[in-house]
């Protein structure tokens, strides 16, 4: 991916339905902890995610396998590292709380990764992860956005707590929207998640995704996967 290209999907990352909700939805996670303390993300992109966890007083790492990208994150600021997933840089039992947000999905060696999130972790730390979920809903988007699968919550389970991960909660987001975005996906090759909406459709699937968030909806059916879980102290 080369620079102009990230630098387009930061910019659209700021407004973007989806984004904004993935940064709603760790928001909310980070009100379980008494304190901010230290956290890596881990597939950070231009960092968004690591701007937004240093703005709620976190000291945030970035890292990702994309120098550009890891550029862009340092030119906003964020303490940001090229490195791969299964080979994270960064020192053992370091961090109180590591994003992997739609990465695992990125990674043939799963394992490997999943195994890199428990090393880093200090014991009793916590690690976010979302993941796109049901092969049922595979297509060209997923080729086109560098996916090897998707995920059942079963196969989700069995990857984190295989690392040694203990699950505390999983849950499921776009519910209302799966149907909508399972016709799109199969019509098109395009790249929905990062190409421009018109406001009103911004503003639309965002609202629908507010609602969920307030409907038991969280073990239906959807079309991301949400764990929340923690390395043993």
């Amino acid at each position: 991916m080369d620079t102009i290209e990230l630098q387009r999907i930061a910019l659209i990352g700021n407004d973007n339905w989806w984004y904004r909700e993935r940064r709603a939805i760790i928001s909310g996670e980070l009100l379980r902890f008494s304190v901010p303390g230290a956290a890596v993300d881990i597939g950070a992109g231009a960092g968004a995610d690591a701007r937004m966890l240093a703005g709620h007083g976190w000291r945030a790492t970035a890292i990702d396998l994309n120098p550009e990208a890891v550029a862009l994150a340092r030119a906003h600021g964020v303490e940001a590292y090229e490195g791969d997933a299964r080979y994270l840089p960064l020192p053992g039992e370091e961090y109180d709380l590591a994003l992997a947000m739609d990465v695992l999905a990125h990674i043939d060696d799963q394992e490997r990764a999943a195994a890199e999130i428990v090393r880093v972790l200090r014991p009793g730390g916590t690690a976010l992860v979302s993941v796109p979920c049901d092969m049922g809903l595979w297509s060209a988007h997923d080729v086109a956005l560098g996916r090897v699968r998707r995920y059942t919550r079963d196969a989700l389970t069995e990857l984190l707590e295989g690392a040694g991960l203990l699950l505390e909660r999983l849950w499921s987001r776009g519910v209302l929207l799966r149907p909508v975005l399972r016709r799109l996906r199969h019509r098109t090759t395009r790249r929905e998640d990062l190409a421009p909406l018109h406001p009103l459709a911004n503003e639309a699937l965002r609202l629908s995704m507010a609602l969920e968030r307030r409907l038991p909806l969280w073990s239906w059916p959807g079309t991301w996967l949400f764990a929340r879980c923690r390395r043993p102290g």
